[in-house]
């Protein structure tokens, strides 16, 4: 019979950085699609209003996993929601409805996980 005996340390420091770095990680990933949105100048736009001052992220929940990207101003959800109105391109040349689309389902629905995976590599010294 062979007797084995091992002893797991536990660098608590790191893990500490990691849990901080996986928030960290969070909020620049959503302010990075914040700016990502606002560059390819998909949100309608007239005043803008809607783009740069009524739209933010809320961090309020990102020690739970969860970043929002928040409109405030009341026809958000209209404007959203109606991709067949006739958007104005003169501010925004992109300019549409269900403009968070392409970075849900469509050629730019990597970005997020892209850029968390690097940020959290950053900030975790990894």
């Amino acid at each position: 019979m062979i007797n084995v005996n091992s002893v797991v340390k536990i660098n608590m420091t790191k893990v500490n950085q990691l849990a901080k770095a996986q928030i960290t990680a969070l909020e620049k990933t959503a302010e990075a699609l914040h700016t990502e949105e606002v560059q390819a100048q998909v949100m309608p736009r007239n005043t803008g209003a809607l783009q740069n001052e009524s739209t933010f992220v809320d961090y309020s929940d990102c020690a739970n996993g969860k970043a929002s990207l928040v409109s405030t101003v009341p026809y958000a959800r209209k404007v959203y929601f109606h991709p067949e109105f006739n958007f104005r391109k003169t501010e925004n040349a992109n300019a549409k409805g269900l403009w968070h689309e392409d970075w849900i389902d469509g050629e730019a629905k990597d970005f997020c996980k892209n850029a968390f995976k690097e940020f959290y590599r950053q900030e975790g010294g990894l």
